[in-house]
């Protein structure tokens, strides 16, 4: 299963997120609930950088399954509400593939 947990600062916004796990929803290289997620958490990480000039610090181990990112310290105010922007449209994302392939994804968001 692939856990997703959202780590939020005491004003609610997104300071952190970490992908554990594995869906195994389908054969290696077929597994659409994986590739899912991996496309919206690079996507992510990617559409921060090229459009918010900011890159977050980013840990991945090398076989897969993990992936932890945070947002770093001393951005610009406009800078920082567009990452939180991107960050949301993330976690929509990834509750939508949730609710139908619960089985397989499981997210935590909290303060």
């Amino acid at each position: 299963m692939i856990h997703i947990k959202f780590d939020r600062n005491k004003d609610g916004t997104i300071h952190m997120f970490t992908m554990s796990g594995h869906a195994d929803a389908g054969p290696h290289g077929q597994d659409l609930v994986c590739a899912g997620a991996s496309a919206v958490s690079f996507g992510t990480v990617n559409a921060i950088a090229a459009i918010c000039n900011t890159e977050l610090d980013v840990e991945l181990l090398d076989d897969g399954g993990f992936l932890r990112c945070r947002v770093p310290e001393k951005l610009d105010d406009e800078t920082y509400n567009n990452v939180q922007l991107l960050l949301e449209g993330m976690l929509v994302s990834m509750q939508t593939m949730e609710e139908q392939y619960r089985q397989f994804i499981h997210i935590e968001s909290k303060l």
